[in-house]
Order: C-alpha cells, then structure tokens, then sequence
C-alpha cells in the first residue's frame, strides 16, 4: 500500500448506498486536502488490498497506519481523519454506543446493503446473458 500516514479506504461504488456516503467523504477529503484515498473494490485497485471481491462488498475497509479495520472500526478510523466528523466518531467509539453500533451494522446495515449487492448482480447478470 501506499504512505503509513494516508488513510485508504475500500468501498463498492457499484453500490448506490455505499457510493453515496463514500463520494460525499471523498470530495471532502479532497476540498480539505486530506490524505485519504478512495479505492473502488470494482477496479484494479482491489488487488492491493488482498481481499477478494465477495470479501470487500460485505463491508467498509480501512487501512490506516498498516492496520486494517471493517465495519464501524472502520467508519471510526475515517472519521477521526476528517475534521467535520470527528464528533462523530467520538460519539460512536464511546463505550456501549460503539458496541450498539456494530451490533446493527454487522447484523442489519451491512448484510442489507450486502444482499442488494447480490441481487444487483444477479439482474445485471441475467441481463447480459439473456
């Protein structure tokens, strides 16, 4: 990967949701001239990250500093890089909220968001062939 001090960020552009949130992010960072770097898990960028592509779509990556975070880890890590929303990121890491946080990501936001993406692909499959 790239400098230890950059922020890299791995998300599913394909995905309406995850690309609205990330694109909002990202064109902060760059208005800011933050070190962030927004990686598309649909491009060849995905091979840097050394997840597969199933792998990546599951959730939000964050790779700061050599260590790699998911989920609401992950959104923490981001958020703390980014002036506006290191409010936020305190409110979700404070004990109990973090925990609740995670819990309805791991267990509802992201297999939601996940199982759209299978399903997107699967039309755009059916599509193609048929």
């Amino acid at each position: 990967m790239k400098d230890a001090s950059e922020t890299s960020v791995l998300f599913n552009a394909s995905c309406p949701v995850c690309n609205f949130e990330i694109r909002h992010y990202e064109r902060y960072a760059a208005a800011n001239g933050l070190p962030i770097r927004f990686d598309d898990l649909n491009s060849d960028m995905l091979g840097r990250w050394g997840l597969d592509a199933d792998t990546a779509a599951r959730r939000l990556y964050v790779l700061k500093d050599g260590a790699l975070t998911s989920g609401i880890p992950a959104f923490l890590v981001l958020w703390a890089d980014m002036p506006r929303y290191r409010w936020l990121a305190r409110i979700v890491g404070l004990p109990g909220v973090r925990q609740i946080a995670s819990a309805v990501y791991d267990r509802v936001l992201a297999p939601v968001i996940y199982h759209w993406h299978l399903r997107r692909l699967r039309r755009h499959t059916a599509a193609v062939q048929g």
